[in-house]
């Protein structure tokens, strides 16, 4: 009997109300905490709290401007906007990731208010793996921690990694993929040829119908919850991977010169979670003791640009190829971008 099978005969399924099975997770998961350590369940609260609050504001700004443009009607004029203009926009789209201050986990609602919106996924996959790379402030504490080369080469990587995942996914959308990006019932589908073939007319004062206000507060709803429940989760599951899995652990790992180090260091950094300004001490010290410099940039772009608690909301937003797809171009372009600044460097 699979975990589906055991899910529907379980006592609750009987229930007059539906248990959602993402808010039990976390509810299992800080029980278990609390019931080990209930000073670590404390801080595992708080730490997720506060994650939820530092990125809300972001988050409501996304909400309300995809169950606006929802409710207007102006999906389709959006996606009829960015068609036929996709390359300049990854090019535009990478560009501006790497300015924007959005880490891992903060950048999916963003993606997720573009994607439902109806913008094409390859510009979207170039901000989405450009972002959390670094920003104005990381440049500057970067070149005060490691030197202005690091910083340069992160900003360069950020770039690259964009442009990568972007054009990496035009030519994939040639092929006939991802052509609905996200999963059934999250939003749009992101589909720029849909919104295209099934115009509606923009009523930008939406508020003056009533089906429409029911709209906007429908869209709303949903996709605060939906993105609430599951970076609640994300969150809980990052703090307790600071808690549980410490940077010495890492250190012994990363240790060590050569292109082995390098591949390590990428593999290693794409599911863990260390933050983009507590990484670097971390590299500052690996690097005295001798770690090959491509390394810690492999180690870093990937750690910067997703994790175990991001690529879990992900995985809940957008459909299996485009999951996969931007794992890959993470793994790709942190290795290759670690091979390059090992090359230049040495």
């Amino acid at each position: 009997m699979n975990l589906q099978n055991i899910m529907e005969k379980a006592p609750w399924s009987r229930l007059p109300f539906q248990i959602d099975r993402v808010l039990l997770g976390i509810v299992v998961v800080l029980a278990l905490v609390f019931t080990l350590s209930p000073e670590e369940g404390w801080k595992t609260l708080n730490f997720a709290s506060q994650s939820l609050w530092s990125i809300a504001p972001f988050m409501a700004l996304s909400i309300f401007t995809a169950a606006y443009v929802s409710a207007a009607g102006a999906d389709s004029l959006i996606a009829r906007v960015f068609s036929g203009r996709t390359i300049p926009m990854i090019f535009m789209a990478a560009a501006f990731g790497a300015l924007s201050p959005f880490c891992s986990c903060g950048v999916i609602p963003i993606i997720a208010a573009l994607l439902a919106m109806g913008v094409p996924l390859a510009p979207v996959m170039a901000f989405w793996l450009a972002s959390p790379v670094t920003d104005p402030a990381m440049f500057v504490v970067t070149t005060g921690i490691l030197g202005f080369d690091y910083a340069m080469a992160k900003t360069i990587t950020a770039i690259a990694l964009g442009l990568l995942g972007g054009l990496g996914t035009a030519w994939l959308v040639r092929l006939k993929m991802f052509a609905h990006p996200l999963k059934p019932g999250i939003g749009g589908q992101g589909c720029a040829a849909a919104a295209l073939t099934q115009p509606k007319p923009v009523i930008w004062a939406f508020w003056r119908a009533p089906e429409r206000i029911s709209k906007f507060r429908r869209e709303a709803l949903g996709t605060m919850f939906f993105l609430g429940k599951w970076l609640a989760l994300a969150f809980v599951l990052e703090s307790l991977m600071l808690a549980y899995v410490p940077a010495e652990w890492i250190t012994s790992l990363l240790s060590g010169t050569g292109i082995a180090p390098i591949a390590l260091a990428t593999l290693v950094g794409v599911p863990a979670y260390l933050n983009g300004y507590a990484a670097l001490p971390l590299m500052d010290g690996l690097l005295s003791q001798g770690m090959a410099p491509g390394a810690a940039l492999s180690f870093m772009v990937a750690g910067g640009v997703t994790s175990i608690p991001a690529a879990i909301a992900v995985f809940a937003l957008v459909r299996g190829p485009v999951f996969f797809a931007y794992i890959l171009f993470a793994l790709a372009g942190s290795f290759s971008a670690g091979l390059i600044f090992q090359a230049v460097s040495g």
